[in-house]
């Protein structure tokens, strides 16, 4: 049984786990030419992408992102300026790091990352995508709309789903997110933003019981 004092339920911890398990795409790691750290407000993103730098996964690592309100107060000088500084003390090379602090979402994750690097004479093949857990097939299906000619692999820290809520403190958080970016996947297609990928009814399911439950701040109007 869960912890008493966890604010959600037995059904809601089932129902969020399978989302959780849908966002990640369980991509067998190999050498790329390039990673793109996906900023947010998670700094595992940056340890996690140092590891995979030391591992030898690629040369060349770049971190995006400016301000958002979830980040603002915690990154003050923007995501990819403080996961830079990060991945430096954890003993990557600066030279190895290239910043884009602008983007202010996915998309622009992707294509203000694709000019940075081209502006630096990076013209990779194959693409790395460091995220949060349950960003990863969100940031997947983006990618693949509108840089089609690399191929992409993701990856995010190994957490397990009650080591990842631990680590961040806030389940009615983790779940908003969890739902918010499901809603994404489903809806951003249709917008142009993203490749169509199939959600499974046991996910869909579990969806329509958080959103029924309440888990709905990080919904956007659809």
């Amino acid at each position: 049984m869960r912890n008493d004092q966890q604010s959600m339920s037995e059904d809601q911890w089932h129902q969020a786990k399978l989302i959780w398990d849908y966002h990640q795409m369980s991509h067998e790691l190999r050498p790329t030419n390039v990673a793109i750290g996906l900023g947010s407000h998670d700094l595992g993103v940056a340890t996690h992408s140092a590891e995979l730098y030391h591992a030898g996964l690629f040369p060349t690592l770049i971190f995006t992102g400016g301000n958002s309100p979830t980040t603002a107060e915690v990154f003050p000088r923007g995501e990819a300026v403080h996961f830079r500084e990060h991945a430096i003390d954890l003993g990557v090379p600066a030279e190895a790091i290239i910043l884009e602090p602008h983007a202010a979402n996915t998309g622009q994750n992707i294509t203000l990352s694709r000019e940075v690097l081209a502006a630096a004479g990076v013209n990779p093949k194959t693409v790395l995508l460091v995220s949060k857990p349950y960003m990863e097939r969100r940031s997947f299906a983006t990618a693949r709309k509108l840089w089609p000619d690399v191929e992409i692999l993701c990856a995010s820290e190994p957490l397990e789903f009650d080591d990842y809520l631990k680590s961040i403190g806030d389940e009615k958080l983790v779940l908003d997110m969890l739902v918010g970016d499901l809603q994404r996947v489903i809806e951003y297609p249709k917008l142009g933003f993203a490749i169509e990928q199939q959600v499974p009814e046991d996910v869909n399911a579990a969806y329509a019981s958080l959103i029924r439950d309440g888990f709905t701040s990080r919904l956007i109007a659809a």
